[in-house]
């Protein structure tokens, strides 16, 4: 179980979902062991200025500061954690023009991850 300290690297994620728990497991594998990962329905999520909307609809990154990073910026953030040959491609998906592409395809998986390998009727999020 997370500190839900300030000093605690953190990926949040949907645990009701079954394609958000299949990627946060393959991700979990390659964090060092000094970064959690979490679904959002064992956390207080408050304490992190985040509600249930927010985390039903996206992914969250919470750096060492307590900063949050939504969607593809949280994916970046955790791949860049990961290291190895997944640090470049964490850094270049932050960077425009990259970056606006990362952005589009994270709404479109997390729009349509119901449709995706793993995914379960709690996967479908609700449209904004």
């Amino acid at each position: 179980m997370p500190t839900e300290s300030p000093n605690t690297p953190l990926l949040i994620f949907d645990g009701d979902c079954g394609f958000c728990t299949t990627s946060a497991q393959w991700i979990e594998h390659r964090l060092p062991a000094t970064v959690h990962v979490e679904p959002w329905q064992r956390l207080e999520i408050a304490n992190f200025g985040l509600t249930e909307q927010d985390v039903t609809t996206a992914a969250y990154w919470v750096d060492d500061r307590g900063r949050t990073y939504r969607g593809d910026a949280a994916i970046a953030k955790s791949l860049v954690a990961a290291g190895g040959v997944w640090k470049p491609i964490g850094w270049l998906l932050q960077i425009p023009p990259i970056s606006l592409l990362a952005a589009i395809g994270y709404r479109l998986v997390a729009r349509y991850r119901y449709k995706l390998p793993g995914a379960t009727p709690a996967c479908k999020v609700p449209q904004e």
